[in-house]
């Protein structure tokens, strides 16, 4: 395991730790109105999460937010570890992007309006492979 990560890897490492880190410390201190929206969104597109109350389900959602986002931001953790979260929680939002019509446009994978903050966690996805990719390749 290497104990401090290339140059190379900060700024991808940095930019969305920090961005997934807030987004969490967001959430944790969601409204009852954020959290019904938050988890009615998440349920339609994952029927099995009706059964959590929203609120705890936003909680959860923090709390795995907040872990992700300081996995990135901490150089100790490994890529392949910091990138196999990222690659894992953005392709959870992907899913649901691809699950939720509203969020694109008719027969397209282009979004909506309402769709464009979900549609650019791809970028997301990218980072997470391009974190693992390089972790898998330069694993000291």
């Amino acid at each position: 395991m290497r104990s401090r990560l290339a140059t190379r890897d900060v700024p991808p490492r940095l930019a969305t730790g920090a961005f997934i880190l807030h987004a969490g410390l967001g959430k944790w201190r969601g409204t009852p109105e954020t959290a019904a929206g938050v988890h009615g969104m998440a349920a339609g597109a994952f029927p099995f999460l009706r059964d959590i109350p929203p609120e705890k389900f936003l909680r959860m959602l923090a709390a795995a937010e907040i872990a992700t986002g300081t996995a990135l931001l901490t150089p100790f953790v490994p890529n392949r570890l910091a990138g196999a979260g990222l690659t894992a929680f953005s392709a959870s939002l992907l899913t649901m992007y691809w699950r939720t019509p509203a969020l694109r446009k008719s027969g397209s994978i282009w979004p909506t309006p309402a769709g464009i903050a979900v549609s650019k966690d791809v970028w997301m996805l990218g980072i997470g492979l391009g974190l693992v990719a390089a972790g898998v390749s330069d694993p000291h």
